[in-house]
């Protein structure tokens, strides 16, 4: 029999852009899904399907799927459960095979949120029909969420997850949405739906009260000590609603070195040492330091200055340090250019621009390819409203066509 395994399903392009008074650029939310895919995570919560701003976005990162770009990585759009929304959703994003469908279950939302719209029996029968027309349309996995769940019924929870799988849901996410789950409470009502369902679990948990990656864990073990496959959500840098999402870097190395993990399996498609560079470029993009205790990525993580801990660092790095800075990305020295730069941004010349160009080691066939992507160039700094990185400079000399599909919208 195959082990259970634990899954990564990366939600910052839609609950990490939900964090109030920040946002990314489609251009931004792009180079994440990218860099997701080069770090192995099975599937990005790529943003919000019936959102007409999303459009061309979402249609553009599909491409890129199509041409390979983005593999094995899933593309995943969120979606209320209702049958409207999944029709509406698929007219605008024809080629969306992977949703996860919502709808509150508990009895706060069910009482106080829908205010006699729904009851019980209608949230069920709402999020069936909406599975249903998503695998009508060709919808190839559909996960449905069940919102405020660590506030619902237990009996309830998995009546509505049962009448999910019978539907043809591949996965139940179960929502702490409120961050009250501690790591206890979370792995008892996982367990129990997890024993009732024999169906895959998703674990999406927030940080109110400091417990969001502890939680998600023990979500996560209680469904692989089930017999059931884990997908934990996790957003880069922690980013997410009020306290935040269970931070990508933290759950992976929480995984791989903590305690009474050695029995559970990983996705071995990770690669932890892109962590240092989405770490830093999700920091830049969204304007938001990486704060310097930070679990790897952050200033402080391999820091001594206490001579007890540094004399044991110097002697073995094992005495003070759980696992090697390089395993994430780090220990390379980064060289800050201080003479002469020239930058390519909304004003940009075609010599500067070519320098900038030349640097990268990109070469154009002629001027007219050069004036076409200085031209989006131009664009992508004023949709940015910040100075490109490299990494996105070479995305869009490499996919001009869907980076200016990208940067078009249409109110």
């Amino acid at each position: 029999m195959t082990k259970p395994k634990i899954y990564l399903i990366d939600v910052t392009n839609r609950d990490g852009v939900q964090t109030s008074r920040i946002c990314l650029s489609k251009l931004q939310k792009t180079m994440l899904n990218i860099f997701l895919n080069e770090m192995g995570v099975f599937q990005s919560e790529f943003g919000f399907p019936l959102t007409r701003h999303e459009t061309n976005y979402l249609n553009a990162n599909l491409e890129l799927v199509k041409n390979g770009a983005l593999a094995p990585i899933r593309m995943g759009g969120w979606l209320r459960a209702t049958k409207d929304d999944v029709k509406n959703a698929l007219k605008l994003v024809p080629r969306l095979k992977h949703v996860n469908l919502s709808i509150s279950t508990s009895d706060q939302m069910i009482i106080h949120k829908f205010k006699g719209k729904l009851d019980h029996q209608s949230v069920i029968k709402e999020m069936i029909e909406a599975v249903k027309e998503a695998k009508r349309l060709g919808v190839e996995s559909i996960g449905v969420n069940a919102e405020d769940a660590s506030r619902t019924n237990m009996d309830y929870l998995i009546e509505f997850a049962q009448a999910a799988k019978k539907a043809g849901a591949e996965r139940i996410r179960y929502c702490d949405t409120l961050g009250c789950d501690t790591p206890f409470s979370i792995y008892e009502r996982i367990k129990l739906l997890a024993e009732a369902l024999n169906l895959p679990i998703e674990v999406h948990c927030h940080n109110d009260l400091g417990l969001v990656v502890a939680n998600s864990i023990a979500g996560a073990k209680a469904a692989n000590d089930s017999g059931c496959d884990a997908y934990i959500n996790t957003c880069v840098n922690g980013m997410g609603e009020r306290a935040g999402n269970a931070d990508l870097v933290s759950v992976i190395l929480a995984i791989k070195y903590g305690n009474d993990m050695k029995n559970y399996f990983f996705d071995d498609r990770i690669n932890l040492k892109i962590a240092w560079k989405i770490c830093k470029y999700a920091s830049y993009a969204f304007g938001v330091p990486i704060p310097i205790n930070q679990p790897g990525v952050g200033s402080n993580a391999f820091a001594h200055e206490s001579g007890i801990h540094a004399d044991g660092a110097l002697k073995d790095r094992r005495n003070y340090e759980l696992y090697d800075y390089e395993e994430l990305g780090r220990g390379e020295p980064e060289i800050i250019d201080t003479g002469r730069k020239i930058t390519a941004g909304e004003y940009s010349g075609i010599k500067g621009f070519r320098n900038v160009y030349d640097k990268l080691e990109i070469v154009f066939k002629d001027d007219a390819e050069a004036t076409k992507v200085l031209e989006l160039v131009r664009y992508a700094n004023v949709h940015n409203q910040k100075p490109l990185v490299d990494e996105e400079l070479k995305f869009v000399a490499k996919y001009p066509d869907i980076a200016r599909k990208i940067f078009t919208m249409t109110p």
